[in-house]
């Protein structure tokens, strides 16, 4: 019986998806609920799962093309003993490559990472990869692809010049300079034309559409986190034995933005047309760096998660991220951002507004510096902040105050203990 594969219902924000590759190809056997390709929209990716058992007998759509909700990609052909057959070569071939699992095992990859070894026709084993758990990333697949060594020639095309030439028939020659050397210089100066992907579009589409939109201002402060480390180094170890997560910075920062927040809700306001809508709860929206790109998951009602809790969220969210798995459900919404580019090496930036929110505050290197504290000279671990803000809606005055505010929680954490 044949079973038709098409597009999964894709979410009502999204028009459209890219088939970034197929997992299965025609006449190789599939077991039920097993991915057989990845699509790509402009926030997540999406596995095609098998619905059945059985051969994959033909592919509509090749790898590249843009897909639409309920269009047909692949036709399979549903056998009872599919899955007999399935487990049958799967033992076959673990048995055949046990000998030689550790030299020719596949590292794992992420779609953007398949795409760039499939485009570039690598070998995947011999791709080092550098995150963790030798996960090949799409900057290892390109480095990867630059350093490959250029195919010589065939024999056949070489000119016959090892044949001697008898010196009675041979015309003089006049000695010519040496040729320049094309091929090495060609290989320091390689260039690679890869696509966008989509999620890189829709990044630049919205961070455009943020500056051409809004009347961005950026208002930066220090805090010395002295008062947050000391905390942090006395408790960590049984905030981790009690909780099974450790103790971050970051759960700190999202609860001084909601106290913030609360204290100035306009920074917590979206404007729609001529409307200002404010919004009466606090959906924080975190950043994750992954190798598509930048991702901003957001933790629900964060007022009324403890830090165990937004650890545990933070956490979650980051490992699927970066797996792919993340859905589209986690990154919609949100009502302010916060950006860390400290764990980059980032001293001091000005982060772009995740719109139609109004603000988002940027984190910073922590970086040990002489300061005056009640007259003495002190090292104190201290961080440059920075708020961008939607000028149109949220004065100077208010975007100061909001920092100030964050400021001061961080500084003695016990306020957001006691709300004052």
């Amino acid at each position: 019986m044949s079973i038709e594969i098409r597009v999964p219902q894709l979410p009502e924000s999204v028009a459209d998806a890219t088939l970034v590759a197929w997992r299965k190809q025609p006449g190789e056997a599939v077991s039920r609920d097993e991915n057989l390709a990845d699509l790509e929209t402009d926030k997540v990716v999406l596995e095609v799962p098998a619905p059945v058992g059985g051969v994959l007998r033909e592919i509509k759509v090749p790898a590249g093309t843009s897909v639409k909700s309920g269009e047909l990609l692949a036709v399979v052909e549903e056998s009872a003993t599919a899955g007999a057959a399935v487990a049958a070569t799967a033992v076959a071939a673990a048995a055949v490559a046990a000998p030689a699992a550790a030299a020719t095992a596949t590292p794992r990859t992420g779609p953007a990472a398949r795409r760039v070894i499939e485009e570039g026709k690598l070998a995947p084993g011999s791709i080092a990869g550098s995150a963790p758990g030798g996960r090949v990333t799409k900057t290892d697949a390109r480095a990867a692809a630059v350093a490959a060594p250029v195919a010589p020639a065939p024999a056949s095309t070489a000119a016959p010049a090892s044949k001697p030439v008898p010196a009675s028939t041979a015309a003089p020659v006049t000695a010519s300079p040496p040729a320049p050397p094309v091929a090495a210089a060609r290989a320091g100066r390689a260039e690679q034309r890869v696509p966008m992907t989509r999620l890189r579009a829709r990044i630049a589409e919205r961070l455009i559409q943020a500056q051409a939109t809004q009347a961005l201002l950026t208002t930066f402060n220090e805090v010395d986190l002295s008062a947050v480390q000391e905390l942090r180094a006395r408790y960590k170890d049984s905030f981790e034995k009690k909780h099974g997560v450790k103790l971050g910075f970051m759960s700190f920062f999202v609860k001084a933005s909601v106290e913030a927040l609360k204290r100035f809700p306009v920074v917590n306001a979206a404007v729609e047309n001529s409307d200002i809508i404010y919004h009466e709860f606090f959906d924080i929206g975190v950043a994750v760096s992954t190798e598509r790109g930048l991702m901003v998951p957001v933790l629900r009602d964060a007022d009324a998660m403890s830090f165990a809790e937004v650890e545990k969220a933070i956490a979650a969210y980051a490992a699927r991220a970066r797996s792919g798995s993340i859905t589209l459900e986690d990154l919609t919404g949100g009502t302010f951002s916060i950006t860390n580019g400290g764990i980059f090496g980032s001293l001091m930036s000005t982060p772009i507004v995740n719109a139609p929110q109004s603000a988002i505050l940027g984190m910073h290197k922590i970086q040990e510096r002489p300061m005056v504290v009640n007259g003495q000279i002190a090292i104190r671990p201290m961080m440059y902040l920075a708020v961008t803000y939607d000028h149109r809606i949220i004065d100077g005055r208010e975007a100061v105050q909001f920092l100030v505010t964050i400021k001061d929680c961080l500084e003695d954490p016990g306020r957001l203990l006691l709300g004052v």
